[in-house]
Parts: C-alpha cells; structure tokens; sequence
C-alpha cells in the first residue's frame, strides 16, 4: 500500500479534476462529471478481479494439463527428442557441451473486452491485479469519456508511451464506439475474447445477445444489471418481461429472483446459437445484481435448457410458491454395448394447480419464467474464496467477500428462501429465533442454509406446508391473541388449518453453519452517506442552434 501511495504522489492533478485511487489503480475524475464513477462498487471490481484471475488461472492449468497429454500421445515423441539432442538444427552432431532447448509450454494470454468503460477504473484493475492479462480491450461511445480513459492509462503507464518513453504494446486499448458493434465485430472464431465483462448503467439486456457470441469457448461472461426497481418488484412487470422474458416475483425473495431472471435471459440468449452457460457465482449485491458465467457451444447443454426453466405459482400474500418446469429429461439404458444412457428431452407435465393457495386460499400469481439451476459452482466459489483469504490486504473490501462467499459456498441449490419474521408475522404471534427454526427444520430432516441475498433468511428443502407447521406448533407455547385477529384474516385461516406435521424444537446440533461459528460481515452496512446509485454521467452533444446537455447512453 505504501508503494500505492507513492506512485499517487507523483501524479500531477491538473485543475479542474480530483484524483481517485483504489487498489494499485489511480484515476483522474473530471469535475464537469462526464464520466461516470461509483467509489461504493470498489466490492464489484474487486470481486471481479478475483474471480477472473481465479477462473484464469484454472483455464491455463486445463489448457497446460491438455498439452502435456498432447505431448506423452504424441507417437514419436521420445525419438524425436533423442534425435534433438544427438543432432544440431543444421542435422549436424552436437559438439560437446551444446544442449537442445527443450520444449515448454507457453501459457496463453487473456484477453478482456470491457463494453461500457467510463472513467477505465476496471480496465486499469484488470491490467494491473490480474497477472494472466494479455491486454483489455476498454470501450465507450462517450467522446469525454474515452478521453478520460486515455489519460487514466497513461498515469497507470499502461498506454503505448513506457515509462522510458519508449514505444510499447499498450496493456489497455480505448475503443470509441458503440458496444454491440465493437462485440458484433468479435463473434468470429478468431476474433473472440476471453471475457466480457458488462456494466452499464441500469440494464445489461441490450449487450446480451453481442456478448454470449463474442466469448471464446469457456470463455467468462461477467454481468452487472442495476435496474432492481424493475427485477425485484411488482411495479414493472412489463419491462421486465421486454428485457428479460419473465414476470418478476413480488415479496421477500425478490432478490434471488432477480437473479434467476437475468441468468435465464442470458441462457436463452446464448441458446440461440447452440451455447450453453454455467452460473459460477451470481450474487444479489446492494442495489445490483452480478453474475459470473462460462460459456460454451455445446448443443447437447442447451436441449437441457428447458428443464434448468421454470415458472413458479406465487401466492398474492403467504409467498407460498410452486415450481413447473418447462421440460425434462429422460432416461433410458443406452444401446447394446453403450454404458452411456439415452436421454430423451420432452416437455413437462403440467401439475394440477388450484387458482387458490391451499395454503392460505389467497389468489397465484405467476412469475417466470426464470433459470431454476444452481446459482453457483460451489468448487469455484471455494477457489475465489482461498485466493482471496490468501492475501486479504490485496482488496480494500476483502473482509465483506469472505463473507458473501462463504455464505454463498453453503447456499443450497434449490429456490427460494424465506424469513422467520415474515413467517410470524402471518400469524400474528412472537418471533421464533432463527436458531429455533433451523433446530425444527433439521428434526424434521429437512435441510437448511443461509442466503447470501437478505439477511435473517433461511433456505430449506421442507416445503411451505412444513414451515407453516412450524409456527402452528409455535404458537401452542406462544399464544396468539385471537380478538386481534378479525374473521377473514390470513392470520386466523392459517392457524385454523389443522397442523399435519410433527415438529421438534430441540437444539439441534448442525444450526450453525461455518459463516455463523466465525465472525463475518455476511450483509451489506452502509459504506457511506447515500451510498446507492449515483447520477448517470452527462455528456454535451452539439445542435444547431445551441449546446445542450443530454444523458449518456451508456
């Protein structure tokens, strides 16, 4: 941190600008705000950082694995290498003393290609704190905005000018123009990046379909979405349905919808030419979500799709929800001598689902349809998590991503969670602890886990008939005041509900999970005063009669 400091010192500030440093990157930030910059996503960049250096570092340990058996299968290899070292490269023996240079394997490069750039602080980051970059591509249609980009990687000596002056192949190249014409342009085998990373201002949705066509194979699609007034409530389910091709859901699980949403619109974006995803880590963050995806083409994994889809039946008022898949997969002994099996894909069959809840008896609603796979590779988050425990000075907001991800390592896979305050507060009565809860969920032999998206809740495989149990059984040592509670009530048609299950309070010993037993900050606490989503940076557009100021696209 001290050398940190001392490159930023010698920097000189010109008027008009203020400097920002964050991690080994310094930018300079005009006042006139025509790049946009905000401070409080440092966790966004620097858990970007880590999982691209960790699924960078896998790639080549998988391309390295793949030579080496490339070069013990190869026939003649052993010959070869006598051949080599008896024989000069003019055919000639070696003298005494002279050796053959052996053969080593030469790790590739990566290649990144941020759409939507602004200031460059991301970019400037990659180049610096991950060691597999070959270079970033940094783009923006701002004018102002590349213009800043290009002084920001001058000062980080990342630019064609080395700190010699001399002439160097520049760590950071800006691209002025529009995003999906720059992806369009690398959707060609050839052409194709290693990662793309979106972060637009609001919605991803318009990059989608140029970005799953400009990722190499195994490629990392990195994506940000900041529109949560659109994923993760009622209020818009028209605009959600225009950009991500589902219904959002309405209540406390909101958050991890949001998420099934836009994993779903990425899915079916990469479908469409024969590619398929895999979720590595997708979190529910502040006021945005983010998602780490590989990308493939792989035929076979996309006629899966339809079974990694569902819509979901929401109850208007206990959130009680039901799942229908579109499709499944079936089955069968393979042909005579095959060990593999058959596998037929067919729609699914539609259950039959009352307009009521036959929980409450209030209306469905549905919503979807959404990605119902898992959210994480849980082997990757364990990677992110080591590398970043390893070395926690090496990010400024490491404290808070050992938390997330521990707690995201744990998730279970199935949607969605629920809190027991919420739960009580449908019967009206006294809140059982979290820890009473998980002990009841346990005896029943049903599993649990946090949620990385809301804290307070709790994951499970026991169904909402089970959790309603819970509190029935509750309230016989916890009484609830029934002149409070009027004819027509949620409250009172929940607990006149006859109670089916048996459930235990006892202390279970599995209630604390590996994230509770240590101390870790697991949920967001306010950085800073108004920490939420900054004003969209403005840029000047010249007309015929006068100057005006518009808002930037990107």
């Amino acid at each position: 941190m001290a050398a940190v400091a001392s490159s930023a010192n010698r920097i000189k500030v010109p008027p008009g600008y203020k400097l920002h440093t964050e991690n080994s990157a310094h930018i300079l930030l005009p006042d006139t705000n025509d790049a946009f910059l905000n401070p409080v996503q440092e966790f966004n960049r620097d858990l970007s950082v880590a999982s691209i250096r960790v699924w960078a570092e896998e790639r080549d340990a998988m391309k390295k694995q793949k030579w080496l058996e490339r070069q013990r299968d190869q026939p003649d290899s052993k010959s070869s290498s006598k051949r080599r070292k008896l024989a000069g490269e003019d055919g000639k023996p070696m003298e005494e003393g002279q050796a053959s240079e052996a053969k080593e394997y030469d790790p590739h490069g990566v290649v990144i290609l941020e759409a939507l750039s602004a200031t460059g602080l991301r970019s400037i980051r990659y180049a610096k704190e991950i060691p597999q970059v070959k270079y970033v591509l940094a783009n923006d249609l701002s004018p102002a905005a590349c213009q800043a980009m290009r002084q920001n990687v001058d000062i980080n000596g990342l630019g064609a000018k080395g700190a010699d002056g001399s002439e160097v192949m520049p760590k950071v190249r800006v691209n002025e123009g529009d995003a999906c014409t720059l992806m369009y342009s690398h959707r060609a085998l050839k052409d194709r990046v290693d990662v793309v990373d979106l972060d637009p201002y609001g919605t991803a949705a318009p990059f989608l379909d140029a970005a799953v066509q400009a990722v190499r194979d195994d490629g990392l699609l990195c994506v940000t979405c900041t529109d949560l007034a659109v994923l993760a409530s009622g209020n818009y389910p028209e605009k959600c349905f225009s950009n991500y091709g589902g219904v959002p859901v309405r209540g406390e699980y909101c958050h991890e919808s949001s998420l099934r949403l836009v994993l779903n619109a990425i899915a079916t974006a990469a479908s469409r030419y024969g590619r398929s995803i895999t979720p590595l880590l997708s979190l529910s963050i502040d006021f945005y979500v983010r998602l780490f995806v590989r990308v493939k083409t792989n035929p076979t994994e996309v006629k899966k799709l339809a079974s990694k889809t569902a819509t979901y039946y929401i109850c208007t008022v206990c959130q009680s929800h039901y799942e229908q898949p579109l499709g499944r997969i079936v089955e069968t002994p393979g042909k005579k001598g095959s060990s593999e099996p058959s596998l037929a894909y067919k729609t699914h069959i539609a259950p039959v689902v009352p307009q009521q809840c036959p929980e409450c008896d209030s209306s469905l609603h549905m919503a979807g349809p959404m990605w119902r796979a898992p959210l994480h590779d849980v082997d990757f988050v364990k990677r992110v998590l080591a590398h970043v425990e390893q070395d926690p000075s090496r990010y400024g907001t490491s404290t808070r991503i050992k938390g997330m991800l521990t707690v995201a390592s744990e998730e279970l896979t199935n949607p969605f969670y629920f809190t027991p305050s919420r739960i009580a507060g449908y019967f009206r009565c006294e809140v059982p602890s979290l820890a009473e809860t998980s002990s009841a969920l346990l005896n029943g032999g049903y599993q649990i886990s946090r949620s990385h998206a809301l804290g307070g809740s709790l994951k499970t495989t026991a169904p909402r008939s089970f959790v309603f149990d819970i509190m029935r059984e509750w309230v016989k040592t916890h009484p609830v005041k029934m002149e409070n509670v009027s004819v027509g009530q949620i409250a009172r048609t929940l607990l006149e509900k006859p109670q089916k299950a048996a459930v235990s309070f006892d202390k279970h010993p599995n209630t604390m999970s590996k994230s509770s037993e240590v101390k870790l900050v697991r949920y967001q606490t306010n950085p800073t005063p108004n920490w939420g989503p900054k004003p969209r940076a403005k840029r000047k557009r010249e007309t015929n009669d006068e100057t005006s100021t518009v808002e930037q696209a990107e």
